[in-house]
């Protein structure tokens, strides 16, 4: 299993301190993609921490997934401007139209959808945001209009 050598790869290359957890969590999440849960044992070993206060460390941040996340990522914002503009049902197209739960990624690997608490886009919400793409004023329509696109491959355009 290359995971194990990878991981020990970067424990090696790394401090053992307690002060090093954050930068070993990218390095992993950088190589995979997210944090396995199967290499937190080693990881808390190594820096000399409880799992629980690992996997604290791994929810608290939302820079870390301990979930393998799609090519594609979508944030649909449901700040407080964002959510009474609809945001919500925004997120349920998309969640319906691609075929999963928010927070997760399509078997296939290729879309995960989370929902943000704010991108600091309120003047122009809901917001949809699609590999760093922006989508402003996102209706219930447009929503299911972009996730038809994405799930057929074609380009965005004529959406916007």
């Amino acid at each position: 299993m290359s995971e194990c050598f990878d991981i020990l790869d970067i424990l090696r290359e790394s401090g053992a301190k307690q002060r090093h957890v954050i930068d070993i969590l990218h390095r992993i999440q950088a190589r995979f993609g997210h944090v396995p849960p199967a290499v937190l044992p080693a990881v808390a070993r190594h820096v000399r921490i409880s799992e629980s206060e690992l996997y604290g460390l791994l929810t608290f941040y939302r820079a870390f997934t301990l979930q393998p996340q799609g090519r594609h990522k979508a944030s649909v914002c449901l700040g407080t401007a964002c959510h009474v503009r609809g945001g919500e049902a925004v997120a349920e197209v998309l969640s319906q139209a691609l075929g999963m739960k928010l927070g997760e990624s399509t078997p296939d690997g290729r879309f995960s959808l989370e929902t943000v608490n704010c991108l600091g886009c309120c003047a122009i919400g809901p917001v949809f945001v699609l590999d760093g793409t922006i989508h402003a004023r996102v209706t219930p329509r447009k929503a299911r209009c972009l996730a038809d696109s994405l799930l057929s491959g074609g380009r965005r355009k004529g959406h916007d």
